[in-house]
C-alpha cells in the first residue's frame, strides 16, 4: 500500500493548537468547561499524533474503507460526542433524544463524551484509523479543519444519500457545500458556531459600534477593544470588513488583513488577543467591544442587560461540528439513521433548545417555539434568512500556507 505522509506541524501551528487548548475554541463555552483544564497534559500527545508521518493512505479521498455492516443484526450504534454537547434530563443521566431514537428505530445508542478536543481525540484514534482497524466509534463529532483532514487521509466513509432523506432536506444552505466537503458527501453538521461583535453597553458610553472598522478606528474605544487568538475568526472578519471573501482571498489579501490589525496594536487600539476569557473583559466593562464567539454571547445576555451583539453588514464568521463515520464502523447505516433522526425538526429543536448554538436544521423554529420561545427568536440559534446570507466560511488551507499565515498571526499577537 502507498504511503502516505500527512502534512507536518509547523512551530507556527503548533503554537497555535496550545493556543486553542489554553484558551481557544478548545475552552469554549457550555461544551468544554469540562475540558478546558486539560489542554496541557493532552497537548504532548495530541500534537504527537498530528505530526506523525508514514501513516498508510485508506483509500484516498474518495469515501474511506467500509466494513461488513453489522447494523440488520446488531441493533445498536456507538457515537463519540464533545462533553455537554447534547440534551440531558433533569436526572443528568439521560438523553431524552437518545432515548427517542431508540423508540422510534429500536436501535440503542451507546453514547460516550470522550471526545476534549480535536487534537487528543485524533491521537486516540489515529493509531486503529492508520491500522485499517475499527475504531470501536460508528459516529465521532469533528470541527471542520480535523474533519478535513480525516477526509483527506481517506479515513472516513462515504454516506449513503438513501438513508439521509431528512439530512438531505433539511440542511441548511449555508452549511451545504464546504470546500473541504463538497456537497456534504462525508459529513453533516452536528452544530454551527458564529463568531460576531459582541459589546458591554454601559462601557461603550453612548458610542455606537458597527463594524470590525468601528472597533479598530474609533479613537474613544482605544485600549477596550478585544480581538480573539483564533486566526480564523480574527482574520475571517477583518477580511469581511476589507471587503474580501473568507472563502476565497489571496496571500495579499492575508497580509493587508494582517497588516490593519499591526496598526491598531500599535496604537494600542486593541486590548488584547483572547480565547473565551474575553467574556470577563466584557462583562466588568475592560472591553466596550470584542470579537465574540455567539455560544458565549447568548449566555452573558442571560446573565447581563449591559451585554449584547452585532452582526456587521460586512457578515460574519461560522465553522462547524461535524458528524462522520470512520473507517470500519460497524454499525454504518444505524449510524446514518442517527445523523438522519437529528435532522427531523422536533429532536434538533430539543438539542438546540438545550445547548444554544446554531442548529443547522431547516424547519426547527416552529418546533423550538413550543420549547423555547426566546430561543427560537434568537438569531444566534436560529439565523434568520437575511443573517445567513452573511455567513461565510474560512476557506481550507494548504499545508504551506496554515504554516506561513500562522506564523504571521502568532507574530501579530505575540504569541
Amino acid at each position: 500500500m502507498e504511503q502516505y505522509e500527512p502534512d507536518r506541524l509547523s512551530p507556527a501551528q503548533a503554537a497555535a493548537i496550545r493556543r486553542s487548548f489554553r484558551s481557544g475554541r478548545a475552552a469554549m463555552t457550555r461544551r468544554s468547561l469540562l475540558r478546558a483544564s486539560a489542554g496541557g497534559a493532552l497537548a504532548v500527545g495530541g500534537l504527537g499524533a498530528l505530526s506523525a508521518c508514514g501513516i498508510p493512505a485508506a483509500g484516498g479521498n474518495q469515501g474511506g474503507v467500509s466494513a461488513e455492516d453489522h447494523s440488520a443484526k446488531e441493533k445498536t450504534v456507538n457515537f463519540s460526542n464533545w462533553t455537554e454537547y447534547i440534551d440531558v434530563d433533569d436526572s443528568e443521566k439521560r438523553h431524552p433524544t437518545l432515548d427517542q431514537f431508540r423508540k422510534q428505530t429500536g436501535i440503542s445508542v451507546k453514547y460516550t463524551e470522550d471526545i476534549n478536543d480535536n487534537v487528543e481525540f485524533f491521537g486516540k484514534i489515529k493509531p486503529q484509523l492508520a491500522a485499517g482497524q475499527d475504531t470501536g466509534r460508528d459516529i465521532i463529532v469533528l470541527t471542520d479543519w480535523l474533519a478535513a483532514r480525516l477526509i483527506r487521509l481517506g479515513w472516513v466513509q462515504k454516506l449513503d444519500a438513501s438513508n439521509l432523506p431528512h439530512a438531505y432536506a433539511n440542511l441548511s444552505a449555508q452549511f451545504r457545500d464546504p470546500d473541504w466537503d463538497p456537497g456534504r458527501a462525508h459529513s453533516y453538521v452536528w452544530q454551527g458556531i458564529s463568531t460576531v461583535i459582541a459589546y458591554n453597553k454601559k462601557a461603550l458610553d453612548g458610542q455606537e459600534v458597527k463594524s470590525i472598522s468601528d472597533l479598530l478606528d474609533n479613537d474613544k474605544l482605544k485600549g477596550r477593544v478585544g480581538f480573539l487568538s483564533e486566526m480564523r475568526d480574527s482574520i475571517g472578519m477583518t477580511l469581511l470588513d476589507m471587503g474580501k471573501d473568507p472563502a476565497n482571498f489571496t496571500a495579499d489579501d492575508y497580509d493587508a488583513a494582517i497588516a490593519r490589525l499591526q496598526k491598531a496594536v500599535d496604537r494600542g487600539q486593541i486590548r488584547r488577543f483572547t480565547g473565551n476569557d474575553y467574556t470577563s473583559d466584557l462583562t466588568s466593562g475592560d472591553f466596550a467591544a470584542c470579537v465574540a464567539w455567539a455560544g458565549d454571547v447568548v449566555q452573558l445576555k442571560a446573565d447581563s442587560p449591559d451585554i449584547d451583539f452585532i452582526i456587521p453588514e460586512s457578515g460574519y464568521m461560522t465553522s462547524t461540528d461535524n458528524m462522520l463515520i470512520p473507517n470500519k464502523a460497524r454499525h454504518k447505516t444505524n449510524a446514518e439513521r442517527l445523523i438522519d433522526f437529528y435532522y427531523q425538526p422536533k429532536p434538533a429543536a430539543e438539542l438546540a433548545a438545550y445547548i444554544n448554538y446554531v442548529s443547522p436544521v431547516d424547519g426547527v423554529k416552529a418546533e423550538l417555539e413550543k420549547l423555547d420561545p426566546d430561543a427560537a427568536n434568537n438569531p444566534l440559534i436560529i439565523p434568520d434568512k437575511a443573517m445567513a446570507a452573511k455567513s461565510h466560511a474560512f476557506r481550507s488551507l494548504s499545508s504551506k500556507e496554515e504554516t506561513t499565515f500562522e506564523q504571521k498571526f502568532a507574530k501579530l499577537t505575540g504569541a
